[in-house]
């Protein structure tokens, strides 16, 4: 069982950029997909991003494309989430999740962090 710690949350103003950490322990980091999720005020947990072993990644929507990025270090159990041009309607709690597939539905990730909340302020 792997277990997955994130970082990086903060209060930023919009158009600001923040980096978000996932640390992994306890378990084998490398063969997971890793996904990031987010839940802002009064709405339900939506998928980001994921990311495979091999590096290929996948982006939902055209809200994220283009400003967000997701990238990770198997070397360092890590996975990363680059927000850039960061806008009110970002603000949320980000969840990173470990999958065995490549996948944006939200079941079929097994582990996952507690979540770091990310304001941005207009």
């Amino acid at each position: 069982q792997v277990q997955l710690v994130e970082s990086g949350g903060g209060l930023v103003q919009a158009g600001g950029s923040l980096r978000l950490s996932c640390v992994a322990s306890g378990g084998t980091f490398s063969p997971y997909l890793m996904g990031w999720f987010r839940q802002g005020p009064g709405k339900e947990r939506e998928f980001v991003s994921a990311i495979s072993r091999s590096g290929a990644t996948m982006y939902p929507t055209d809200s994220v494309k283009g400003r967000f990025t997701i990238s990770r270090d198997n070397a360092k159990n890590t996975v990363f989430l680059q927000m850039n041009s960061l806008k009110p309607e970002d603000t949320a709690v980000y969840y990173c999740a470990a999958s065995r597939s490549m996948t944006s539905i939200e079941k079929l990730y097994d582990n996952w962090g507690q979540g770091t909340q990310v304001t941005v302020s207009s």
